[in-house]
């Protein structure tokens, strides 16, 4: 009997230590931002080419769909790490909580501007955020009332503008970048129109606007083929398609690093990433990879980042950064408030 005993307790031990095994990961999984993605698979390539861990396992899935997965609970069998081109939410921040999750760290570790670009070739347009909100609200101010958008070309907008038809494609719904287009533009503008009464973010849906995914280059593809099309996304992808496309002027400003930094380009943003606490030691490498990532060879002033369009933070607030990171400090429900 005891024999029979001992061997069914070694049997119910090996199932659990196999099933520890199957649950376990030696590979850093990241999902979150598309605009955050090339900066994080250029940090993950380096960290797997110059360190003892494998390459991270990097997923486009647009900023909200990444706090979506890595929300959903503290289970090894959810993402460790997720790119967001904006701060998390209120309502994601507690739905971690009720979740289970144990602990978030948040990183800043750079500035990006929101592009609204055009072919090269094509003229170059200078936009204030009233002509844009103008040109993708689903509805317009007329005679003090709002009316459902009319307007199918730019100049019915602004007559300074050329007589193009409305095509913009944009990022759809999960994204980072439409949730800040919506609020630097959109709110921004829509406050100042008395007609709204307030922010305004309902954007039209009659084909003027096109929700293109979480791919940002297809955005630059399609609008390398019509020169009347305009794309929306950030910086990097600016940077990386020179002599393709070009970025219009925003209240005077172009997109360029001095301007986003600074804050005078009028839709700029900080750029984040978003630690699980409790899957530090739990998954190997972790805490390496964000060392990486916020080293001065990658986010400094004359580092890798830099070169594929990331802006810097300034010295100061990059120490800050990584001290808090070294103190693995806990983000507050009262911080995001």
């Amino acid at each position: 009997m005891k024999r029979l005993l001992k061997s069914m307790l070694i049997a119910v031990a090996m199932v659990v230590l196999a099933s520890s095994f199957a649950s376990a990961r030696d590979q850093i999984r990241i999902v979150g931002s598309s605009t955050v993605y090339p900066f994080a698979s250029y940090v993950a390539e380096e960290f797997g080419a110059t360190t003892k861990y494998p390459t991270p396992v990097i997923e486009s899935t647009g900023s909200g769909g990444g706090h979506k997965l890595t929300w959903a609970g503290d289970g090894i069998d959810t993402p460790d790490i997720t790119n967001s081109s904006r701060r998390i939410k209120v309502s994601e921040f507690k739905r971690a909580m009720e979740n289970g999750v144990d602990g978030i760290i948040e990183v800043v570790f750079g500035y990006d501007g929101i592009v609204l670009a055009n072919n090269e070739k094509a003229e170059r347009l200078k936009l204030s955020r009233e002509d844009i909100l103008l040109a993708v609200a689903a509805e317009v101010p007329k005679n003090g009332k709002l009316v459902k958008n009319p307007y199918e070309y730019w100049d019915e907008i602004n007559s300074d503008l050329p007589h193009n038809k409305i095509l913009i494609y944009g990022p759809p719904t999960s994204s980072g970048t439409r949730d800040a287009f919506e609020e630097l533009v959109m709110e921004a503008a829509s406050e100042e129109i008395p007609a709204y009464g307030g922010e305004y973010t309902k954007i039209r849906q009659d084909g003027a606007y096109v929700p293109a995914g979480e791919n940002d280059n297809l955005i630059v593809q399609r609008l390398t083929k019509d020169p009347d099309a305009i794309g929306i996304f950030g910086y990097s992808f600016l940077e990386e398609n020179q002599g393709r496309v070009q970025g219009a002027i925003i209240e005077g400003y172009e997109p360029k690093p001095e301007y986003i930094s600074s804050g005078k380009y009028p839709v700029s943003r900080s750029l984040y990433f978003y630690v699980k606490k409790d899957h530090i030691g739990k998954v190997p490498g972790i805490d390496a990879y964000v060392d990486l990532f916020l080293s001065e060879k990658m986010i400094g002033e004359y580092g890798y980042l830099k070169n594929i369009g990331l802006i810097p933070l300034p010295k100061e607030k990059r120490e800050e950064v990584r001290k808090n990171w070294e103190n693995r400090k806990e983000l507050q429900l009262s911080d995001l408030k």
